[in-house]
């Protein structure tokens, strides 16, 4: 009996992870061209951005990365003067990071050009298939997060 063999070309965890990447390259591009950001620094800057006031545990649950690719993220962006550390009132071992003015208009400056990547990758789409690949994330990812860790990672 021959052994079962892995296809990765059509395995969808590897799917999914090579698509998220090149998009994400892609779209790498633009911030990096505008402000020469890296992509952990642009995920910090846009979590901070949407959210207001984070702490790096949040930043890193909510970009999903490494608590060593926030600090350096933080690091950078302070070193630009993007963003301001406080200390937590309570406990100093936390701190609040928040985007000051510069770092918020490189942020709003940044949000218009993302909105319109996203535009141009859904014009490659037809209605359906847009329909298609939204329910079909929604439903992966309620059925993920239902299971709550519970399965094997992807």
């Amino acid at each position: 009996m021959e052994p079962e063999i892995l296809e990765l070309e059509s395995f969808l965890p590897y799917r999914l992870y090579r698509l998220a990447d090149t998009v994400s390259r892609e779209f790498s591009r633009i911030y990096k061209e505008r402000h020469g950001l890296t992509r952990p620094e642009w995920r910090t800057l846009s979590g901070l951005g949407q959210r207001g006031t984070m702490t790096a545990t949040e930043l890193g649950e909510q970009s999903a990365m490494h608590k060593t690719k926030v600090s350096r993220a933080v690091a950078e962006l302070e070193r630009r003067r993007w963003l301001t550390r406080t200390p937590d009132e309570t406990d100093r071992r936390v701190e609040h990071l928040t985007l000051t003015k510069a770092g918020l208009a490189a942020y709003r400056e940044m949000v218009p050009l993302a909105k319109a990547f996203e535009r141009e990758l859904l014009t490659r789409l037809s209605v359906e298939e847009r329909a298609a690949i939204a329910e079909g994330l929604a439903a992966l990812e309620a059925s993920l997060a239902s299971s709550n860790g519970q399965g094997q990672s992807l």
